[in-house]
């Protein structure tokens, strides 16, 4: 590109073309040569006459200016002019871009973007072949043409790590085979990572290294732990600075199950220093709900601290078969559970029947022989719903007939009469280890130290299920810990006390690693690799680059260790993992993480990211050239007599008054009825803002134009609603776009409000943040969603199941995206008592329509377009925008199909009744 005073142009050759304006004025100046006079007396009979259609004899001036301009305006359109061009690009040749692409630059990723496709812009004028190199997944550069890796740019996404020693190992080797030099552009995420000084040292060898990197500093979040009661929140920060006070999110579902922010807190930073700290105090109940904690403003996934047992107390219930003595509390059979328990768990007082409505964690039945039918079948329902029954034995349970005879249903195993005494003062034996933990048993990989032993047990009766219920056994093979299923909850055995008096296990470290990895204990403090030898983790969310979780699919199960000592990379994703009924959150940060910044050499040229969009304005001047001419044909046309003055200036006038006119009708409330009921007519909330409003109403205007073009349903021009004045049962569905400044409906309003939604009507709201929110009240649009949707009769809601009308009311989607996609959409909840029905796809879901719709995506800037059906918003770029484009249309008819023909498709459920019933 060539700058000329300020001004780029790319094709500045055809400038040349200005040199002939000179000529074109001596051409156009040219006056016919003089007639030759001759007397003719006849002539004399012409005198005092009139020629109302006169000809100048040369063009006026003023007209020729105008033909001037209009060839200078064509000439200099057709060079490809453009305002604030950029002038960073020097150099000629291949070109990489290599891009940290780790979630330290998630929160800045779409400035790197237009950076990027500013740099691709530049390149593809210069004719420079380019590369991109993503260090956190590298790939074999290729160079390509920049206008190839343009509609490549949507897929260029952060990953949740940053580029470790393997990664810069595998890119070096790629480089290597590139024959010939090219510059680089490296784009940095300010996060220094080993290799990288080699590797900068490398692509200095191959030409010209420029850095870019965004001038915001980066902050992240550590994870939160549990300490003297409250959860400790620690945030970080690359560089020192200026005091400075973030805001910590507690995110969490409430008791309806939807997504809410439950607590926030502010940390500080004092100036200079690299850490901020926070203690959030909380009832046990409200911190069990946290999911995860995020840094507002900040979209990354280092961020974001997830939440798991870590946090939650689980709650025990600990109940003995005698009564303890006073003042010998060693010798209670609670006593070493209690001192295990107190860190890490709250206790349920009372006996079995106190207990079991307050529905805890687990039971702790310390040598209880006997229960009352009453408690025998409370505590069967409760275990069946999923909760954990720990039993001990003990004398009573050694000399009672429990499980003797048939197995009892709060026993793993049946059990022999009397107990089993080994290396005690009336014994020949010697006191029993413990066996290697097998494999597939909870325990396993956990060490046995060598003064744990067993003198006395209750023994277990051969059975053909005994070898699978075994998890613990001594060194002769006899049964320690049996345990097996029931219902959703389990039933474990301790063939020991839960004192010292039969065993030592109690003493021992070995028993709290062995209640710990029951699940009794929640893990309060930080997991050791120890602690998780032998397990394995299941993967059941993954966090991206932006700190947004996603269903894990089929990814691999992770070994224990792995999760504390290996480095996240593409097969350790950071998320929630699972072991059977535990929980480990895998953050992207650990306790003892810091920030360490990057220090670049002093021969390294540093730039930021800010980008200054150029302004093409060579349509803008071929668009004033066809203007200049179409002036200069009527005015040639003025001249030469055949078009009167006052024709064409009335013509002009009524051209520029025709337009105002047309807009300054305002139909009274009969009209607004009759326009909204003439055809289906779709409508959209006055917010106040009439940017948001217009980009609404264009949004509407494509949805209906969408509608028109592929269904059967023919809307009329979409129509703004003001709530205090307008009638709202004219419209099957509103659009209200939330901003956060709106006004607060009034009482009438949403008396109306609430009607139209009993009648049957929907409301699409649209808090047009997911580019910079998750959920909840995490933005100033979200909280106002919640202050404006507060007073309406909105039922329970969840996200939008795979089965939902919505998904197949027309079209076959799963997602539903608009100009941004990522976030959930929220819908009414099904009703509980929705049945899968064998042979069909989906459950027998209500009739009724949702009355709501909750998202964030846009939806009608993707859907908005202009008088001449363009589209009037960039989505995304590229082929991958059009595509995400025409799925928020297609989601767009699938929604106004759901609400005016209900879930009809959902009526396939009941054609095997209806086909029976016909007899065929």
């Amino acid at each position: 590109m060539t700058v000329l005073a300020g001004i780029g142009f790319t094709a500045p050759w055809v400038l040349l073309g200005l040199l002939t304006l000179p000529i074109l004025w001596l051409i156009l100046r040219a006056v016919p040569p003089a007639p030759i006079r001759r007397l003719f007396p006849a002539v004399t009979l012409l005198l005092g006459l009139k020629d109302d259609e006169s000809v100048s004899d040369r063009t006026p001036w003023w007209l020729l200016l105008l033909r001037m301009l209009a060839a200078a305006a064509i000439i200099i359109g057709l060079a490809g002019p453009v305002l604030n061009p950029s002038r960073d690009q020097t150099g000629s040749g291949p070109l990489l871009l290599v891009l940290d692409a780790s979630w330290a630059g998630a929160t800045r990723w779409p400035a790197t973007l237009d950076q990027i496709d500013a740099q691709l812009t530049e390149a593809g004028r210069a004719g420079r072949p380019v590369s991109i190199l993503r260090l956190t997944e590298p790939e074999p550069p290729v160079f390509q043409a920049a206008e190839a890796w343009r509609n490549r740019l949507p897929g260029l996404v952060p990953q949740p790590w940053q580029p470790d020693a393997a990664q810069i190992e595998q890119a070096l080797a790629d480089l290597s085979a590139v024959e010939g030099g090219f510059d680089t552009h490296w784009f940095t995420d300010k996060l220094d990572y080993p290799g990288r000084e080699t590797l900068l040292s490398a692509l200095q060898a191959r030409g010209g290294v420029t850095v870019y990197r965004a001038a915001a500093p980066i902050l992240a979040l550590l994870p939160a732990t549990y300490q003297d009661g409250a959860i400790r929140l620690t945030a970080v920060r690359a560089t020192p600075g200026p005091a400075q006070t973030v805001t910590i999110n507690a995110q969490g579902r409430d008791p309806a199950g939807v997504m809410r922010l439950l607590q926030s807190v502010e940390v500080s930073f004092e100036s200079g220093a690299t850490q901020g700290q926070a203690d959030l105090a909380l009832p046990s109940e409200l911190r069990a709900r946290i999911t995860r904690f995020e840094l507002q403003g900040q979209r990354s996934a280092g961020a974001v601290s997830l939440t798991d047992d870590s946090l939650r107390r689980r709650e025990v219930a600990l109940i003995a078969g005698t009564v303890n003595r006073e003042g010998l509390e060693l010798l209670s059979p609670l006593h070493y559970l209690t001192q295990v328990l107190i860190p890490t768990a709250d206790f349920v007082e009372g006996g079995l029947a106190e207990v079991l409505p307050a529905n805890p964690d687990v039971i702790v039945l310390a040598d209880v022989a006997k229960l009352t039918p009453a408690e025998q079948a409370g505590l069967v329902e409760w275990v069946e719903q999923g909760g954990l029954l720990l039993r001990f034995a003990g004398p009573h349970m050694a000399a009672s007939d429990l499980g003797r005879d048939a197995e009892d249903a709060l026993l793993p195993v049946r059990l022999r009469s009397g107990g089993r005494s080994v290396g005690g003062a009336m014994s020949w034996g010697e006191a029993k280890g413990l066996a290697p933990f097998q494999e597939g048993s909870p325990f396993y990989g956990l060490r046995i130290p060598d003064d744990v032993t067993v003198s006395t047990q209750v023994m277990a009766q051969p059975d053909p299920n005994l070898a699978d219920r075994v998890i613990a056994a001594l060194s002769d093979g006899t049964p320690l810990v049996t345990r097996k299923p029931l219902g959703l909850g389990q039933v474990v055995l301790f063939h020991v006390t839960a004192d010292a008096e039969w065993s030592t296990l109690p003493l021992s470290g070995l028993f709290v690693e062995m209640l710990d990895r029951l699940a009794v204990a929640s893990a309060a403090k930080t997991r050791q690799v120890e602690q998780l030898q032998g397990t394995t983790w299941e993967p059941i969310q993954v966090m991206d680059g932006f700190g947004t979780l996603s269903d894990a699919g089929n990814l691999a199960g992770v070994d224990g260790p792995a999760l504390i000592s290996g480095a996240l990379g593409p097969d350790l994703r950071p998320g929630l993992y699972e072991s059977g009924k535990q929980k480990l959150a895998l953050n992207v940060l650990t306790e003892d993480s810091t920030l360490r910044p990057i220090s670049w050499p002093a021969d390294v040229p540093i730039k930021g990211q800010e980008v200054s969009a150029e302004t093409p304005i060579g349509g803008l001047l071929l668009s004033l050239a066809l203007i200049l001419l179409a002036v200069d044909v009527v005015a040639s046309l003025a001249l030469s007599g055949r078009l009167g003055l006052a024709r064409a200036a009335a013509v002009a006038l009524s051209a520029v008054l025709i337009a105002p006119q047309a807009q300054a009708q305002t139909p009274d409330e009969t009209e607004f009825a009759l326009q909204a009921t003439k055809e289906l007519v779709l409508a959209h909330v006055l917010t106040g803002n009439a940017q948001i409003d217009d980009v609404a109403h264009a949004g509407l205007r494509g949805l209906s134009q969408t509608l028109f073009y592929r269904t059967s349903v023919e809307p009329a021009e979409p129509m703004g609603v003001d709530l205090e004045r307008d009638e709202l049962a004219f419209f099957p569905l509103l659009y209200w776009p939330i901003t956060p400044d709106q006004p607060q409906p009034s009482a009438e309003a949403y008396a109306k409000l609430n009607a139209y939604l009993r009648s049957g009507g929907m409301i699409l709201f649209d808090t047009r943040d997911a580019n910079i929110a998750g959920f909840g009240a995490s933005s100033p649009n979200g909280r106002k969603l919640q202050q404006l949707a507060a007073p309406l009769n909105i039922p329970a809601l969840e996200p939008v199941p795979r089965d939902h009308v919505l998904t197949r009311a027309f079209y076959l989607l799963q997602d539903f995206p608009g100009r941004f996609a990522g976030t959930e959409v929220w819908v009414e909840a099904a009703p509980l008592d929705a049945e899968l029905i064998e042979g069909m796809p989906f459950r027998n879901l209500n009739d009724n329509v949702t009355p709501v719709v909750i998202g964030g995506n846009d939806w009608a800037g993707a859907w908005a377009i202009d008088r001449n059906g363009q589209a009037l918003l960039p989505v995304g770029r590229g082929y991958a925008g059009e595509r995400q484009r025409e799925l928020a249309n297609r989601f767009g008819v699938n929604l106004v199909m759901h609400v005016l023909t209900g879930n009809y498709k959902s009526d396939q459920v009941h054609v095997p009744a209806l086909l029976d019933r016909l007899g065929q």
